[in-house]
C-alpha cells in the first residue's frame, strides 16, 4: 500500500473512533471481542500510518463504528 494512502486511512479511522467517542484502548479492545489481535500501540500506529491494516480488521472497524466501507476511504 502506499505510505500516503495509509497515512490518510489511519487518520479517517482516528477521526471516526474521536466521534464515537471511543479511546484507543476502547477500540482495541472491541477489535479484540471480535478476534483481530490489535493492541493500543498497533492502533495508534495504524493511526499514523506506520502499521498496515489488514482486511479482517477493516471489517471489525466497519461493524464497530457502524458505517459503510465507502466513509472508511473517504
Amino acid at each position: 500500500m502506499n505510505f500516503l494512502y495509509e497515512k490518510l486511512l489511519g487518520q479517517q479511522i482516528r477521526n471516526i473512533r474521536m466521534s464515537k467517542k471511543l479511546s484507543q484502548e476502547q477500540l482495541s479492545a472491541q477489535l479484540q471481542v471480535r478476534g483481530c489481535d490489535i493492541t493500543r500501540s498497533a492502533l495508534a500506529k495504524i493511526e499514523v500510518g506506520q502499521r498496515h491494516i489488514y482486511p479482517d480488521e477493516l471489517k471489525a472497524l466497519k461493524e464497530i463504528f457502524g458505517i459503510s466501507y465507502d466513509e472508511l476511504f473517504v
